[in-house]
């Protein structure tokens, strides 16, 4: 109300103001004045009307409950059957998950079906994760090449385990030679002793095969020269 009395009261002196000017500025009759007053009387009731609709417009937002933050995300969880305990577990696994797919944890295959998990997942509707799940992270999965678990290699003449798991092809490091000796200990019976043609399979180093013969190159010193 009190916004409602100052604005007519600024209108007022505005139009007194207003009337006042225009008189001065030049000569008028007596219709003139009657004519130009009965204007400005009307702009005013104009004005009036304009304000008393703001008004009842801040009335009724004074009057509107808000809900908070909180409660229109419960309402959003519920809308998919979940509660913020659920939604905060599903946060979790698809950051673990798309972890694992940057670093490109394989197998390729298990990724995919831990992507296929979340994406039946009724909260990865929501729009916090749509985008990342059904989008981002399949895009990484498919451009995802995966090197492949095993492959063959054939010996030369000159060949040792030491000089193929050393080939920059194969393991580029020669201390990872147990890998291959496991691998075929049906086709070697003697490490030291291999032979031309015979086919070797070269299985793939898990990321802790690599860290222990990494460590144990880093950690070598060659026996001193006599």
């Amino acid at each position: 109300m009190k916004l409602t009395k100052y604005l007519i009261v600024v209108l007022s002196l505005l139009l007194v103001f207003s009337v006042n000017l225009f008189a001065q500025e030049e000569e008028m009759t007596s219709d003139e004045w009657e004519a130009e007053i009965a204007r400005l009387n009307s702009e005013k009731a104009s004005l009036q009307q304009e304000i008393q609709t703001l008004q009842s417009d801040i009335n009724n937002l004074k009057s509107t409950t808000m809900k908070s933050y909180e409660d229109c995300m419960d309402e959003l969880y519920q809308m998919v059957g979940a509660t913020k305990a659920d939604v905060d577990n599903f946060r979790r696994a698809v950051a673990e998950l798309n972890g694992k797919v940057q670093r490109k944890e394989g197998p390729k295959a298990d990724r995919q079906k831990d992507l296929d998990a979340l994406k039946s997942n009724k909260i990865s509707a929501l729009p916090e994760f749509f985008d990342k799940v059904h989008n981002q992270m399949q895009n990484s999965l498919d451009s995802w090449v995966e090197e492949p678990q095993e492959w063959t290699y054939t010996v030369v003449r000159g060949d040792c385990l030491w000089n193929i798991a050393k080939k920059p092809d194969i393991y580029g490091n020669g201390f990872a030679w147990p890998n291959i000796y496991k691998a075929n200990r049906d086709k070697i019976k003697n490490p030291d002793l291999i032979f031309p043609k015979q086919q070797f399979t070269i299985p793939q180093l898990t990321e802790e095969e690599k860290a222990k013969y990494d460590k144990l190159r880093a950690n070598y010193k060659p026996a001193p020269v006599q």
